[in-house]
């Protein structure tokens, strides 16, 4: 798999995205694409939609009742020799409830419980952990939250205690009127993403490898266990969300025709 990055925006486009997030608040969602500054550099079109990437200034999204913020970007870069150094995306839902959306690797415990500490929250704040799947690089440190329910992939369980789920079935499960686990298969069998609702950019979606990165088009299907059911879940999650959360890169705005 070929690396793949996003170029930093420039202050203009900081400052634009700013003024989408005043908007927003003022006017509400739907006016947002009306502010979008694009930059043919970090834009692909998907079909009807353009994918745009955000910068590494832009991992924070407020709003009410909750709030998204990546804590830490995930990446995948190439090797000459066949190999690839990879982590998954971690993101941190606040609000009524505190929801962690994947824990990185083994190798992130200190970085993810510094981060959380930085935010105010332990380990024992957190409420709802959710595993987009059982891939190493994204449920490497479920241990350091025992008391939280759990959901990884389409397994939901407190503790030792395995609840009845029906998102095998392809039903959502509902945490509150604002924030989902949507079933998303296609890398894996029982992928799921979060959609939260009510931000500043609208809707977002924390996907996991359902999306690579912004610019995943020439890749995803390389590492897709069935492509026909991912590609489905992707045309789901580029018709709903307007910013979603990559498995291994930036975030990136969603632009309707």
């Amino acid at each position: 798999m070929s690396a793949l990055s996003c170029r930093s925006v420039t202050v203009a486009a900081a400052a634009a995205e700013e003024e989408l997030r005043r908007v927003f608040l003022q006017y509400g969602s739907s006016s947002v694409f009306l502010v979008e500054m694009t930059d043919p550099d970090r834009t692909v079109r998907s079909g009807p939609y353009q994918r745009v990437c955000l910068s590494e200034t832009q991992l924070d999204f407020p709003g009410l009742p909750y709030s998204v913020s990546v804590l830490k970007p995930g990446f995948c870069s190439a090797h000459t020799d066949g190999t690839f150094r990879a982590d998954g995306t971690i993101s941190l839902v606040t609000g009524p409830k505190t929801v962690l959306v994947d824990t990185g690797g083994p190798w992130d415990r200190d970085f993810l419980l510094q981060s959380l500490e930085d935010r105010g929250v332990g380990p024992g704040d957190i409420e709802l952990v959710v595993g987009t799947h059982g891939h190493s690089d994204h449920v490497g440190n479920l241990n350091l939250f025992p008391s939280a329910l759990m959901i990884v992939g389409h397994d939901v369980s407190e503790g030792d205690t395995y609840r009845p789920s029906q998102l095998a079935e392809g039903q959502t499960f509902i945490v509150d009127e604002h924030v989902s686990v949507l079933p998303t298969p296609g890398h894996t069998g029982q992928d799921v993403s979060v959609q939260v609702t009510g931000t500043s950019a609208g809707t977002v979606l924390i996907a996991g490898d359902l999306f690579e990165s912004w610019s995943d088009e020439d890749t995803w299907r390389d590492l897709s266990m069935n492509t026909t059911v991912q590609e489905v879940s992707r045309q789901k999650a580029l018709q709903t969300a307007d910013v979603i959360i990559p498995g291994h890169g930036l975030p990136f705005r969603v632009l309707r025709n």
